[in-house]
């Protein structure tokens, strides 16, 4: 039996991103490995009950948690160290590295080893992470790039990164997008889209944004944007406070602002999809991602797109899609206005930016790692 390990604690804690990315591809594995392989989640705890649940556990896959290690260090320590005790034990042919991180010592213990990394954010932007984050960061990176057999990147920024900044060589990176489901694609109902608009109180116009409302993400420059957007078009915001939620929100009220900008948390999947639907535009001016999904759902639900220019965007959104730099609010206003309803070219451009996104649709993730696993000689898909 081929036995495949995971690292899960992001599977079974988080409910978006990284979670969806792992709890994604290892669903699709279990429906992809020959019969004879067998996946082993490795999490330092069985965490979210619901998140669990999301995992369909049979024979040939289990979550795997550590004994005796109750606190937050020990638990830290096993994933990062202890762990590869546990994967000897248990015959593990190959460890997976889900989100950006290997244990210490993996290589040494004769395991090959894979990683996937989304970005390395804390590097090209420090300054929006705790200086003691930033360097358990790259310390955990360091050993990634030490310790991986190949690594994995989800976009071609991605992957220029850690050529640049791990000092790793092209042969030992392959780039492999993250899936994209359809559904973002499906038409919701009118009713829904009604009922929807009625629970959050939305405005008749207005551009979307959707995203963790933090310093990075750039929300401010959209809403600086509004003051040269029609009266009536208005800004919601769909994401996770921080506090940098506040200094937008005051900055909205110093400049007359605050009744034309609407931030929604808490949203269910449901009627962010209904959100979407019913936007005029969709506006993402991150100053630095790693993807940039949300451009991609936003696309599949037929919305016209303005993002930032400086990392992989133009990569997610395609070349009909408009770029301005992230600090030219005037720019990015006159973006905007190019994709209200009316402007020209408008459908011409929502036609080609849906064409350029299907090569994210089905995009075979799995497929594609599971030949990564063949070259480093762990399965034979029989192909």
């Amino acid at each position: 039996m081929t036995k495949i390990a995971f690292d899960a604690k992001r599977m079974v804690n988080n409910a978006t991103g990284l979670g969806n990315y792992a709890r994604t591809l290892v669903g699709d594995l279990s429906r992809l490995l020959p019969d004879d392989c067998e996946m082993l989640l490795y999490s330092p705890d069985a965490s979210n009950d619901r998140l669990r649940t999301a995992i369909r556990e049979d024979h040939r896959t289990r979550l795997v948690t550590p004994m005796g290690h109750v606190n937050a260090l020990q638990k830290a320590l096993w994933r990062s160290w202890g762990i590869v005790k546990d994967l000897r034990r248990d015959n593990v042919s190959l460890y997976h590295g889900l989100s950006g991180e290997l244990p210490w010592g993996i290589r040494a213990a004769g395991l090959p080893c894979v990683v996937t990394i989304h970005d390395l954010i804390f590097m090209r932007h420090p300054e929006y992470y705790n200086p003691i984050d930033v360097a358990i960061y790259k310390a955990k990176f360091r050993i990634a790039c030490r310790e991986a057999s190949s690594i994995i990147a989800i976009s071609k920024r991605t992957a220029m990164d850690i050529m640049e900044l791990g000092g790793v060589t092209p042969d030992r990176i392959e780039v492999i997008y993250q899936s994209c489901g359809k559904r973002f694609g499906n038409v919701v109902s009118e009713e829904a889209v009604a009922a929807a608009r009625l629970r959050h109180g939305l405005p008749a116009r207005y551009v979307l944004n959707v995203g963790t409302i933090e310093e990075r993400k750039n929300v401010m420059l959209a809403v600086k944007a509004l003051a040269a957007l029609p009266q009536d078009v208005h800004l919601v915001v769909v994401g996770r406070r921080t506090r940098y939620t506040d200094k937008v929100e005051r900055y909205a009220r110093q400049h007359s602002l605050d009744n034309r900008l609407h931030i929604l948390s808490g949203v269910g999947d449901g009627d962010l999809q209904a959100i979407y639907q019913s936007a005029e535009s969709f506006v993402y001016p991150s100053r630095y991602e790693g993807f940039g999904l949300p451009i991609i759902e936003a696309i599949q639900c037929k919305l016209p797109v303005v993002a930032c220019t400086g990392s992989c965007l133009e990569e997610a959104g395609g070349p009909d899609c408009l770029y301005v730099h992230p600090d030219d609010h005037e720019a990015l206003a006159a973006a905007i206005a190019q994709t209200l309803r009316g402007a020209p070219n408008r459908d011409a451009r929502i036609m080609k930016s849906r064409e350029y996104v299907r090569r994210f649709e089905n995009n075979d993730t799995a497929k594609r790692v599971m030949e990564t696993y063949e070259r480093l000689g762990i399965i034979n898909s029989g192909r």
